[in-house]
């Protein structure tokens, strides 16, 4: 009956937005610089495939969760039950490597934006300082929980779609034709895992299915467009930096790990559409890192049974903020770096390998009798997890 009532009550298109807002945050701030070489066209053909991709495996954790409807399962307990402990083991594993690694790139990235801004306003901000001034103020609405930081998410969602269409009608007047032209090939694998990252919204699929009762169909829907939406945004967001900023205009951020909005400040002569394009990139950011915090300081706690009273809360609190801080000051460019090893090591066997190898048990060991959400048999499997391996093996040849 329960089931039922979420199903009917449950909001399609807030299910929807959700899955949108997950995907966009540092990856707008990395992206451009990323595939700055390759170029829009290729990466524009590969934004398609991570995202035909990403959507493909969100399906599977979606099936593989419909098995487990109306139990409160994760991504790690359904790993447990259908890869036994060693899945479970590496999920967790893969789960903690992945958050702290984009909690990494946020702190490092708010560092360089907070300063930045600071900078237009003829004020001196240190990039450490704007990552310490970052962390405490929005970890203080962390602490008080998910009711305050929906609150402020609201006013965050007004001023990131405010900003986004306000850049794209100031800054399209601003777009080269020939910039978007150029294209290398060669060079788009470097994006790959910086994309995968931007996609990610897998760990709201839970929380979703009980959402909406179980509802197979709108799920399959809310997947399909939730992720869609960002696919659009970053297009036009890529189609408008890539095309105001020449390729060698991104060489100094890529060089030194800084964020997209430092590149189109060294070239761009509107005052209006760099105040734009960094307020924007401000909202994204902060949204984002919000949003993850919140679930990762709840996985801890579940995962390590800490009571989420006073003094839990502000455990949980450091355990979640003070690790990504204290690397993102060690190493103060490693933003993009952090950004593309979250990807290519952590959401890419944690969000692509793991769901289809938990289908794949569960379709042809166990034996679950249930519906089959994604199509193509073993061989969509095998083809998900072949490119999946893919690019890992990619990246640990350009780190080694």
């Amino acid at each position: 009956m329960e089931s039922q009532k979420q199903a009917n009550h449950g909001s399609v298109l807030g299910s929807s937005l959700l899955i949108a807002g997950c995907c966009i945050g540092a990856g707008m701030l990395g992206l451009p610089v990323l595939s700055a070489n390759a170029g829009f066209i290729p990466s524009s053909v590969m934004f398609f495939v991570v995202w035909l991709f990403m959507m493909t495996t969100g399906l599977l954790l979606l099936e593989v969760n419909l098995w487990f409807t109306g139990e409160d399962v994760s991504i790690i307990s359904m790993a447990g039950r259908t890869l036994g402990r060693v899945g479970q083991a590496a999920g967790w594993i893969l789960f903690c490597y992945l958050f702290y690694s984009i909690m990494v790139a946020y702190v490092a990235g708010s560092g360089s934006l907070l300063a930045g801004i600071a900078e237009d306003f003829d004020l001196l901000l240190p990039k450490w300082l704007g990552s310490i001034v970052f962390t405490v103020f929005f970890g203080v609405l962390i602490y008080f929980g998910t009711e305050a930081v929906d609150w402020f998410n609201r006013l965050l969602m007004i001023g990131l779609i405010t900003s986004y269409f306000s850049l794209l009608f100031s800054g399209a007047g601003y777009i080269q034709p020939s910039l978007l032209a150029r294209s290398d090939w060669t060079a788009v694998w470097m994006v790959i895992p910086a994309m995968v990252i931007s996609f990610g919204y897998h760990n709201l699929i839970p929380s979703l299915t009980t959402y909406l009762g179980g509802n197979s169909r709108k799920l399959v829907g809310v997947v399909a467009v939730g992720s869609f939406i960002p696919l659009v945004i970053y297009l036009a967001w890529e189609a408008l930096i890539l095309g105001i900023v020449p390729a060698e205009g991104f060489q100094l951020a890529l060089d030194t790990g800084e964020i997209a909005t430092l590149a189109l400040k060294n070239i761009v002569d509107s005052r209006t559409v760099l105040l734009l394009a960094e307020h924007f990139a401000f909202f994204a950011l902060v949204s984002s890192f919000l949003s993850v915090a919140l679930s990762f300081l709840d996985f801890l706690a579940d995962g390590l049974t800490i009571k989420k009273d006073g003094k839990g809360k502000f455990l949980l609190c450091l355990m979640t903020l003070v690790p990504p801080f204290i690397l993102a000051m060690l190493y103060p460019g490693i933003f993009l770096k952090a950004l593309s090893y979250a990807g290519a090591f952590g959401a890419v066997i944690l969000f692509g390998i793991m769901p289809a190898l938990m289908v794949w048990r569960g379709r042809y060991v166990l034996k679950v009798d249930a519906v089959r959400i994604v199509p193509g048999g073993r061989a969509a499997l095998a083809l998900v997890i072949a490119f999946a391996s893919w690019v890992v093996l990619v990246n640990l040849w350009k780190v080694f």
